[in-house]
């Protein structure tokens, strides 16, 4: 029975975190919910056993994709615009009664059984089966440092200015320096006619 509790605590801490990720308006805390989420889905495989899947779960998943977020947010804004919901609400709870049921048919542990592997130590997979993985791991984690850096650094977000302005801004420049040039063509010109 305490298993059963202690296995049900990262699946609902999972989905209160999803449910709050969804009602929040605000697209930065929702990133953070979903950060939660991912963090809770990684405790569950590791309590499951799945301790490789654990770490990229909590490195991708938590990590990775959470600064890419926090990083698209802040480069796009976080205006929210009212939008109808695509599926509807009947359907939607369906889904998710589904998933529940599912996430806890297999996650929950009904029979226990002995089950004796002959699996090779976790060094060796982590180190030589797994090895390229590892080092995905450690250069996507490495970006997302970069990027988070990348972001609390700037004083001014990339696109604050829109395109337009900018582009329009750009041209005015070049329309002056146009005028400015015809301008001492003309003046040299007319020097030249009273010589």
């Amino acid at each position: 029975m305490l298993e059963a509790i202690l296995f049900a605590l990262p699946i609902l801490t999972a989905l209160l975190a999803g449910i709050q990720a969804i009602r929040t308006r605000s697209l930065i805390r929702s990133a953070l919910w979903l950060a939660g989420v991912s963090a809770s889905i990684a405790v569950l495989f590791y309590m499951l056993g799945a301790h490789q899947v654990a770490v990229i779960e909590l490195s991708v998943g938590a990590g990775l994709v959470t600064v890419l977020f926090v990083f698209a947010i802040g480069i796009a804004g976080a205006e929210i615009q009212p939008q109808r919901p695509i599926v509807p609400k009947t359907l939607a709870w369906v889904l998710i009664l589904v998933a529940i049921l599912l996430l806890a048919g297999f996650a929950l542990p009904f029979a226990t059984t002995v089950q004796h592997s002959t699996e090779p130590e976790t060094t060796s997979v982590f180190w030589q089966q797994r090895g390229l993985d590892v080092i995905v791991q450690v250069v996507l984690i490495f970006c997302g440092v970069l990027g988070l850096l990348g972001v609390l650094a700037e004083e001014k977000a990339p696109l604050d200015q829109p395109m337009v302005d900018e582009i329009a801004a750009e041209r005015e420049r070049d329309l002056r320096n146009l005028e400015y040039q015809s301008s001492q063509s003309m003046v040299s010109s007319q020097q030249g006619q009273t010589r």
